[in-house]
């Protein structure tokens, strides 16, 4: 039985408006140059008001962990044995690109953390995310062997898949210092869909673009 009480709205809002600035500034600063002063002014709090809901600077990192670690799994998770294999990795490929494009201060929170060795994010990293990195490669791998896909080495192509579309999110300032205003996610998408596309190919001889 859980004993704690609900939340009113007014409470549910400021953990809402906390979180949102504690995920702004850490994902600007890392968790080392991030202060709950800057958070509670970000958020628009005193701090007083902000250890009202997070006892410490830890605490509100490990929440946002714990939601982004959530959001992170949930496109791998997605993966259906019963699906087309080309298709179902090419949607990940697309719903990771979409992620980030639409959290990219998540991606750079995450990238933070695994720069600075992962002292917080570890257990998850060896826990849940291993677990279900290994049961999608076995998948991956049963595909490859039945020549529905390409052979491929499933643990690489899930981390090439992770290095191609959160490069977006994670380097921001230089491809827009590259591309200026041009938006470079639908000449993203097209290109990733090809090189996949390509690599996944049955009928591409493996060595050949």
């Amino acid at each position: 039985m859980n004993d704690t009480p609900p939340q009113t709205r007014i409470q549910a809002r400021n953990r809402a408006v906390i979180l949102d600035a504690a995920l702004e500034v850490f994902a600007a600063r890392g968790f080392r140059g991030a202060t709950l002063d800057r958070i509670a002014q970000v958020a628009g709090l005193s701090k007083p008001n902000l250890l009202y809901y997070f006892r410490s600077k830890e605490a509100l990192h490990l929440a946002i962990l714990e939601n982004l670690m959530e959001l992170w799994l949930a496109p791998l998770r997605a993966l259906d044995p019963e699906g087309e294999p080309r298709a179902q990795i090419m949607g990940y490929v697309r719903r990771k690109l979409e992620m980030s494009r639409d959290h990219a201060r998540e991606s750079r929170l995450f990238a933070n953390e695994i720069l600075q060795g992962a002292p917080r994010a570890r257990p998850v990293l060896e826990g849940p995310l291993k677990a279900l990195v290994d049961e999608k490669a076995k998948l991956i791998a049963k595909w490859a062997d039945e020549g529905r896909i390409a052979p491929v080495d499933p643990h690489h192509l899930i981390f090439s898949i992770w290095a191609l579309t959160q490069h977006y999110a994670d380097f921001e300032v230089q491809l827009r210092a590259i591309m200026g205003e041009t938006d470079p996610f639908p000449a993203a998408e097209a290109w990733l869909e090809r090189v996949f596309g390509t690599v996944l190919d049955p009928a591409v001889p493996a060595g050949r673009s």
